[in-house]
């Protein structure tokens, strides 16, 4: 058994002492004072152990440690109340074996605690070295712990000692500093003490890590603290003290807004997202905006519907003269509604020429039935997002014009004008005309999806009117949704109906003229349609008419004139020469020349198809800038006509040795369709056969391989081309016969009109 050692004993209440520790504590227990009395009578060397419970107030050898620290007394402070403080330095272990009380001193029968596994030289170098520099790093992490012990470790060369060092100096808790002091293994001590010490340092590292963040937090709210109460401050100032966050102002605007569940579920959601996102500026910029876009919407708001026909139809007189198709179906539509108190709004398109008032009168239709009015102009739009919105997780992103229109009128049932819808386009975007297929379609536009708004929006109570010059380039299905109305050109008398009771007096007023300081008689202005506009519309007489009064204003100011007056003799005076003549009738029947009707996007117009034949190899020629289609109709002119040749005593190797030259004049216009085909085949069988064709005669019509006369298009124009050109008979194809009860008399009186549907019936009223 090893030497024992008997020593005063003084058990510590939690602490433990360790070898190369300098420390103090007090002590006021009688025995404890005691015991420290006769350590100094001798070699001032004292037991230090720790007791296992505080509250032990007479322990026993069981109620302490039986390790612990021989410890040399430094210091003693006699403190009031008899209480000493005593400075130690622990010097070794000790074990231990034995507690011995005489005259109430307790003594401790001890065993030097010796350490065992001595590493190899290099080991415990490195041993040495790892642990000095662990320990420099948790010097560095701990402010509270003094720098210079990192140089006092480094002189250290023995393992031991620096063990001992560091595990004096790091305030380990008492169950490690216990483990440490037990711990007789010299390897085992170093690898525990590393352990403890690196999981010092790492806590050192989260805790800073940790006070970093809540500083930055900190600092952020008190950075944001001040600026709103400078905000609030500055508003304060300003006289608006409102102190009503706008989460809240927009929570109050919700709670009253008309709309269905779904959209008030949505809003309580952004709202929620709105306060939770007050820090960050760009997120609750764009929560912002979505939420005010929401509250701006229309969702059940409605504008009273009126359904007075006496009124409608009276504004709509007034605003317009002629398209009673127009005004028919509104007035039927006005009247189903104010018999069944709803129905279907319509979805009307209007096609027509250009300046024939197709979007005047959605304008005039929106104050006939007191409704407010938007006007969407779709002319080059190529983008599907135009229609259906950006997805609101984009820059800059906003609803569609659909729904920004309903939100600028401010009711769901507006009346909309969709402009120009020929003139969409498509590129890699998108096919914007599909995505107006859901709009104009009344089964699916009740729940219209904007990409922004992301929730259903109605659009069944719309009045959609949309404007077309042409149905060519509208998809089938896109135009099967709509309820196509034509609207044709205008006859010279309803010119005169429109320029006298609609532009005049606009134009006059414009001008800042009375209506008796300017007048227009009634030749002049024949003379102003026919010779100085050629046109389907009336834009062309609308500017000539702003010409005129802007001339009279200057005379009226300049030469001190009281009132103008515009004849039929000074209109060269104002307007220069006339610009346009109608191409007037051959003087005399001719060979080879016949007269046709053809319908241009201005208007109807005459074309005169010329024919030669010559010598030659059988050979085609087309000239005049003719379309392709225009090109098929001649083949299919001269095939029929090689099929009837015996007929006609045409010689059966005609077409070998002759060339057919067909010449539409007025060669820098493109010409193009088939309705001429009847009007080549006339001209080419009459210079074929020499025979004169009359000159009072014009003709349109498809023809086949066969000789059948095919119907064609825009009638009302063509027939129009042919009363201004003096012309008296006009042939057209039979089928086109019903549609000859469309158009007034004014159009049809002086014509003798001779329907067809063989070329056997043309040949015997062309030729003389």
């Amino acid at each position: 058994m090893p030497e024992q050692i008997r020593l005063p004993m003084i058990p510590l209440r939690g602490m433990v002492i360790l070898p190369e520790m300098v420390t103090h504590f007090d002590v006021s227990r009688e025995r404890s004072l005691k015991a420290l009395e006769e350590a100094m009578q001798g070699e001032q060397k004292v037991f230090l152990t720790a007791q296992r419970e505080i509250e032990t107030e007479v322990p026993e050898i069981e109620d302490v440690f039986a390790y612990g620290c021989v410890a040399t007394v430094k210091q003693i402070i006699k403190l009031p109340n008899k209480i000493s403080r005593v400075l130690v330095a622990g010097e070794y272990r000790g074990v231990l074996d034995e507690m011995v009380t005489e005259d109430d001193i307790v003594y401790g029968l001890i065993h030097v605690l010796e350490d065992v596994d001595q590493p190899e030289y290099l080991d415990e170098e490195a041993m040495r070295r790892s642990l000095i520099d662990l320990y420099k790093v948790y010097l560095g992490r701990n402010p509270k712990a003094a720098k210079e012990l990192a140089a006092q470790v480094e002189d250290i060369k023995s393992l031991q000692v620096v063990l001992d060092e560091i595990a004096a100096n790091v305030p380990f808790a008492l169950a490690q500093s216990q483990a440490i002091l037990e711990e007789n293994s010299l390897i085992k001590r170093y690898e525990l003490i590393s352990e403890l010490l690196t999981n010092e340092v790492r806590i050192q590292e989260i805790k800073e890590e940790i006070q970093s963040k809540v500083k930055e937090r900190v600092d952020k709210n008190q950075r944001e603290y001040i600026l709103r109460e400078q905000i609030k401050l500055i508003r304060e100032e300003l006289g608006d003290d409102s102190t009503i966050s706008d989460a809240d102002e927009f929570s109050a605007e919700a709670a009253k807004l008309k709309a269905p569940q779904e959209v008030k579920d949505k809003l309580a959601k952004e709202i929620k997202r709105f306060r939770s996102s007050m820090s960050s500026p760009a997120e609750s910029g764009v929560t912002r905006t979505y939420i005010e876009t929401l509250l701006e919407m229309p969702w059940d708001k409605r504008a009273k519907e009126h359904n007075d026909i006496a009124y409608a139809k009276q504004v709509l007189d007034e605003d317009h003269y002629g398209l009673d198709q127009v005004k028919e179906r509104i007035l039927e539509y006005l009247a189903v509604r104010s018999l069944t108190k709803k129905g279907d709004a319509p979805i009307l398109c209007l096609v027509g020429p250009p300046g024939t008032g197709k979007t005047s009168i959605a304008k005039s239709l929106s104050r006939a039935l007191k409704k407010p009015y938007v006007r969407i102009s779709l002319g080059g739009v190529r983008d599907e997002a135009e229609i259906r919105g950006h997805r609101k997780t984009y820059v800059g992103a906003m609803p569609g014009r659909i729904a920004t229109s309903i939100r600028s009128a401010g009711v769901k049932n507006p009346l909309m004008l969709l402009d120009e819808i020929d003139k969409v386009s498509n590129d890699y975007k998108g096919d914007t005309f599909s995505a107006l297929l859901e709009v104009l379609d009344s089964e699916q536009n009740v729940k219209f999806r904007d990409h922004y708004l992301e929730v259903p929006l109605d659009l069944s109570e719309v009045l959609f009117i949309t404007t077309a010059n042409s149905l060519q380039t509208i998809p089938r299905p896109l135009l099967d949704r709509m309820e196509v109305i034509e609207i044709s050109s205008y006859t010279g008398n309803e010119k005169m109906h429109i320029a006298t009771e609609h532009l005049l007096p606009k134009q006059i007023k414009r001008h800042g003229l009375k209506p008796d300081q300017f007048t227009i008689s009634k030749n002049a202005l024949w003379s102003l349609i026919n010779g100085y506009t050629k046109e389907a519309g009336v834009r062309q007489l609308e500017r000539r008419l702003g010409e005129l009064c802007r001339k009279a204003a200057r005379e009226m100011l300049e030469d001190k004139k009281k009132a103008v007056q515009i004849t039929e003799r000074n209109l060269v005076a104002y307007l220069g020469k006339v610009k346009y003549k109608a191409q007037q009738k051959n003087g005399e029947d001719e060979i080879g020349i016949v007269r046709g009707l053809a319908w241009t996007p201005v208007g109807g117009d005459t074309l005169q198809i010329e024919v030669n034949v010559m010598p030659g190899t059988g050979e085609v020629s087309l000239t005049g800038q003719l379309g392709d289609v225009m090109k098929e109709s001649a083949k299919t002119g001269i095939s029929y006509l090689r099929s009837v040749a015996e007929r006609h005593q045409i010689a059966e190797d005609y077409f070998k040795k002759h060339d057919v030259h067909i010449h539409i004049p007025e060669g820098a216009v493109p010409k193009d369709g088939p309705s001429a085909g009847i009007t080549m085949a006339t001209a080419m069988l009459s210079a074929i056969t020499e025979k004169y064709v009359r000159a009072d005669l014009a003709m349109t019509g498809e023809i086949t391989l066969r000789g059948r006369v095919l119907p064609i298009g825009g009638l009302k124009e063509k027939l129009l081309a042919a009363k201004n050109a003096g012309i008296m008979h006009v042939i057209i194809p039979k089928e086109n016969e019903v549609d000859l009860g469309e158009l007034s008399s004014e159009i049809t009186k002086g014509l003798t009109i001779h329907p067809v549907s063989t070329m056997d019936e043309v040949e015997k009223l062309a030729f003389v």
